[in-house]
């Protein structure tokens, strides 16, 4: 792989600031020996010391000298210990991209630097053993029972240089601390070196024509082997060899005495794995774009080619045919040499478009996501870098892909809070997409048929210019959706029924005519808790405040957030009663009730737990779409981006529990749930129905997702944020406080609000707390929560820059505290 280098150190630079992957905001200046100057450039990855550990960092910035204002002494500079790459792994744009994220979050710029790499390639340090002359003469001399040192001692002798996991694994977990006391005494010598990375480039045997001729009067070949020369003629001439051996029929004898012959060379070759090597591609459909999409493109297209940046909301209803203009914007950006990414929220998503994306653009097309296996991450972001790959399309992580000269993101469904990074590094890719495309003079489209309502905002603002497609394809019909008011139903029948009777008959009559159904609800496992119904008590995770959900295939209580699982008591643990009540439904008892109810329909269940092996997602939606699962039941996985053509009828069994949440986005994720998933009906000729569930019918988001009236759910939103000076009208950041003792997490929480209140003498921001998260223990952490308010985002910043700056000289390392700039949720 050839890349070109982007950045030069030169070899004066005495100096290097390395970002670190720690949760500290701040780089670290270490000396660079003279033999290593030549070879760290910005963006490589370099081996440093750090405390008792060695870390990989990535070079930031050089100096020839100390800054005065660092304070150091260059006596107690660290050296580098080792530049791990040839060539930077980080280009000269993500490298800036990366600092803007972090100062932008409040993030450690080393954290990000690591994201913003494929997992697997950063290699850890390893600490490497061996023993010496000391103590190979300790060993000899030793006598008495062998203890933990002297069986180290005696598997150095043995085994030579080894690493300190190899020890482990066969002394046992002592030899830690006997290794420890063996360098102390000077009995062995150690040193730290870059660990292999976990992936690695693939390489197999290949078979290639050499031209050569038989020489006269040579023994004949035989047909076997001239089946195996015309295989690679009509190849190319060059072929791997498990693919030439399959196709001419043959095993490898022939080939070898083909190659002893010199008619073929056989070579090792690097082989890109590809996540698409064995689909099954579509066939597409030429059509024309309507109207409003012509009008769509030929702005996105005008602004492709003034090569300036400039930033679209592309605000069209479900089926108006939004991924078409993407894909001609993408073709006229390749048109102009320039590169495209295209964000998705979901693994789910990727099958679909990244096979459609295939079949236009071929092998220029790259994906990346966390489903794929890890060597096939590393390929595909490879051929990114190295420009082989032109386009990529993938998750949240996708948006730091290496491509060179970026002239296009399209970020679909942007307002899908999936593109929120909910661990550190804190970020938001749709954000980080606009600054990306402005740095690099390039357009972005945000696409969505129902925008989050600060993207709707900027565009109202004329931050973004506002593109609408109101049509679907070909003027098919909205679907018709209805609210079943459940509190009628209850009345009718005496009892709590999880399938309206409305929705039994719409799913009967939907299959009578051959037409598919899907059916949400948006929570997973057969029961939502177990009870007691002698003491009243649930049963809750021992690691978080959280009822346990109960799965019944594989019979467990289970909790969502840590993992926890259990068996099923079978009495109360706090009061021995025998009467457990199993409440709520998941999407495990849905598929079983309807299974029973309508036992000749083929259902298939898509949530986490189903699909939890990779291609497992792709297997499903593509027997779904092939006509060979009548239904599918699923949590919202369902709601985003599928085009089912034969889909006429959706059922959201229970929309009450989003709204219940204590978070100021939950109407907001309510009305966009709705509306996505009432998209899903009726996308071919026949008009869809959409019957949603509800005990609370009145709620304005319910009222305008039936009525797929997004501008009018939005004035009467906004009106609720302005009055409770929520997002977009104020700033939001969120401190939280984790510890494992409640007490410790209280004065913590304690001491950042003092620091707050003296950064914010001047009354710029409202400190709300500390309080309890509303989530207020998971994973065995007490959760507190302090939260800030501004109607400046400079105040905001200056005031909470200022507290944390202090809260880190009182409580260095700042691992318990959580900053999260514009949270997506409260929770």
């Amino acid at each position: 792989m050839v890349i070109e280098e982007e950045a030069e150190n030169p070899a004066e630079n005495r100096y290097v600031e390395v970002a670190l992957p720690l949760p500290l905001r701040r780089t670290f200046t270490y000396e660079l020996p003279p033999g290593l100057r030549d070879y760290a450039l910005f963006g490589t990855r370099l081996l440093v010391p750090f405390g008792k550990r060695h870390l990989t960092g990535y070079a930031v910035e050089f100096h020839a000298e100390l800054a005065e204002e660092l304070g150091l002494d260059p006596s107690d500079v660290k050296e580098v210990l080792e530049v791990i790459d040839e060539v930077p792994l980080i280009t000269d744009e993500i490298l800036k991209l990366t600092k803007w994220v972090a100062d932008y979050y409040a993030a450690s710029w080393g954290e990000v630097l690591k994201a913003s790499l494929p997992a697997g390639i950063n290699a850890p340090s390893e600490l490497v053993y061996s023993i010496n002359e000391n103590g190979r003469e300790f060993l000899t001399s030793a006598s008495g029972r062998p203890n933990a040192k002297l069986r180290a001692l005696q598997f150095l002798a043995d085994n030579g240089q080894s690493i300190q996991a190899a020890v482990e694994h066969d002394v046992g977990l002592s030899s830690r601390k006997a290794l420890r006391e063996l360098s102390a005494a000077g009995l062995v010598d150690s040193y730290f070196r870059t660990a292999a990375s976990r992936v690695r480039k693939k390489k197999q045997k290949a078979v290639a024509l050499t031209g050569a001729s038989l020489p006269d009067g040579s023994k004949p070949i035989t047909e076997i082997q001239q089946k195996v020369l015309d295989t690679l003629a009509a190849n190319g001439g060059e072929m791997l060899f498990v693919d030439l051996v399959e196709k001419a029929g043959t095993g490898a004898s022939p080939v070898n005495t083909l190659e002893k012959r010199g008619l073929v060379r056989v070579y090792v070759t690097e082989v890109f794995r590809d996540p698409l090597a064995a689909a099954r591609l579509p066939e597409l459909a030429e059509f024309e774009l309507n109207a409003e999409q012509k009008f769509a493109f030929n702005e996105i297209e005008n602004a492709l080619s003034a090569s300036r940046y400039k930033a679209f909301l592309l605000h069209g209803i479900t089926g108006s045919g939004k991924t078409e203009v993407y894909i001609r914007a993408m073709k006229a950006c390749l048109r102009s040499g320039r590169s495209s990414l295209m964000l998705v929220p979901e693994i789910a998503l990727t099958p679909i478009f990244s096979r459609r994306l295939r079949v236009v653009f071929g092998d220029e097309v790259a994906i990346l996501h966390s489903n794929l296996s890890a060597g096939e991450r590393f390929d595909e972001w490879r051929r990114i870098r190295s420009g082989t790959a032109r386009i990529a399309i993938g998750t949240r992580s996708a948006i730091f892909a290496p491509l060179a000269d970026i002239g296009l993101i399209v970020v679909d469904e942007e307002h899908d809070s999936s593109y929120r990074q909910n661990e550190s590094p804190f970020y938001n890719a749709r954000d980080t997409a606009v600054v990306r495309a402005k740095n690099a003079g390039a357009v972005v489209v945000l696409g969505s048929a129902t925008p989050s309502l600060e993207t709707f905002d900027n565009a109202r603002a004329d931050k973004y210019q506002y593109l609408q497609l109101q049509k679907r394809i070909e003027d098919r019909p909205l679907a018709q959706a209805e609210l079943i008011d459940m509190r009628e139903v209850f009345k009718k029948a005496g009892k709590d029924v999880v399938i309206s009777p409305q929705l039994v008959e719409a799913i009967r009559e939907t299959h009578r005519k051959g037409e598919q159904s899907m059916i949400l609800l948006n929570r997973r496992g057969f029961s939502q808790f177990v009870l007691c119904r002698s003491c009243g008590e649930s049963l809750r995770c021992r690691n978080c405040d959280i009822t346990l959900t109960y799965h019944k295939k594989d019979p467990r209580l289970t909790c969502h957030y840590c993992g926890y699982r259990t068996v099923v008591p079978d009495k109360c643990p706090f009061c021995a009663g025998e009467f457990l009540y199993f409440i709520g439904q998941g999407t495990e008892q849905l598929q079983g009730i309807l299974e029973r109810q309508f036992p000749g329909l083929r259902i298939a269940r898509i949530d986490r737990d189903t699909m939890a092996r990779k291609g497992d997602m792709a297997k499903a939606l593509l027997a779904f779409d092939r006509g060979e699962i009548d239904m599918l039941v699923g949590t919202q996985m369902l709601a985003k981006g599928h085009d089912f053509p034969n889909v006429t009828l959706v059922g959201v069994i229970s929309v009450d529990t989003g709204l219940g949440l204590p978070d100021l986005r939950s109407a907001e994720r309510t009305f966009q749930l709705i509306t996505q998933v009432a998209g899903r009906a009726g996308r071919g000729d026949r008009r869809g129905r959409v019957l949603i569930q509800t005990y609370y019918p009145e709620h304005y988001a319910l009222r305008h997702a039936v009525k797929q009236d997004y501008e009018g759910f939005f004035d009467e939103e906004m009106r609720y944020r302005e009055r409770m000076a929520y997002p977009p009208f104020v700033v939001l950041a969120s401190i939280l406080v984790r510890h494992a003792d409640l007490k410790t997490a209280n004065s913590i929480a304690a001491r950042v609000r003092e620091a707050l209140d003296a950064a914010n003498a001047g009354r710029a921001c409202r400190i709300l707390g500390p309080a309890p998260a509303p989530l207020s223990r998971l994973k065995g952490e007490h959760r507190i929560q302090i939260i800030l308010k501004s109607g400046s985002r400079r105040s905001l910043r200056d005031v909470l820059d200022a507290a944390m700056a202090e809260v880190d000289e009182a409580l260095p390392g700042r691992r318990w505290i959580q900053v999260e700039i514009d949270p997506v949720d409260l929770l």
